[in-house]
């Protein structure tokens, strides 16, 4: 079943409205992906699974070594440094859009992490899903190129949404 666009990016605005409300409380989720997610029968989505969740209070936390973590969601500064932040979040936020839009495909389907790492760091992003809109593609590639919080996300996908 395919779900209309405005359903679609009403998901991604529910998401994006729980990831300000961590944000504005110095927490950090680390692990923001549409499988950590909850959906209602009317649409409704909660951000769930908190364990690897951390409250920090400069914006950044640095994971010590060996400590796993799912690369096709995650910022290059956390795939070579470990560094996490709620900018961190914001990549994966990008890369979750990314999933609604592609109602549930794997990012980067058929590449190991090490492929993965290597499209990234070379300047390679996801591809825009058939479903997104210019409009939207262009708030999910905002979260992988630019400095942006959860604030101004939750205005823009308001905006579009709306007008």
């Amino acid at each position: 079943m395919t779900c209309h666009r405005d359903v679609l990016l009403g998901m991604c605005q529910d998401v994006c409205e729980g990831m300000q409300y961590l944000e504005r409380n110095k927490f950090i989720h680390r692990d923001l992906a549409a499988r950590n997610c909850l959906v209602n029968a009317n649409h409704v989505v909660k951000v769930s699974d908190f364990g690897m969740a951390r409250y920090v209070i400069d914006d950044e936390y640095i994971s010590s070594s060996g400590a796993k973590f799912p690369i096709k969601w995650s910022s290059p500064e956390v795939f070579h440094f470990k560094k996490y932040s709620s900018k961190s979040d914001v990549w994966s936020f990008g890369v979750l859009m990314w999933e609604v839009f592609t109602e549930g495909k794997m990012p980067f389907e058929s590449k190991s992490n090490s492929e993965v790492v290597r499209e990234i760091s070379e300047g390679n992003r996801l591809y825009r899903p058939y479903l997104a809109p210019y409009t939207v593609y262009k708030v999910m590639y905002s979260c992988w190129h630019e400095v942006c919080c959860f604030y101004c996300l939750v205005i823009l996908l308001y905006c579009i949404l709306h007008f």
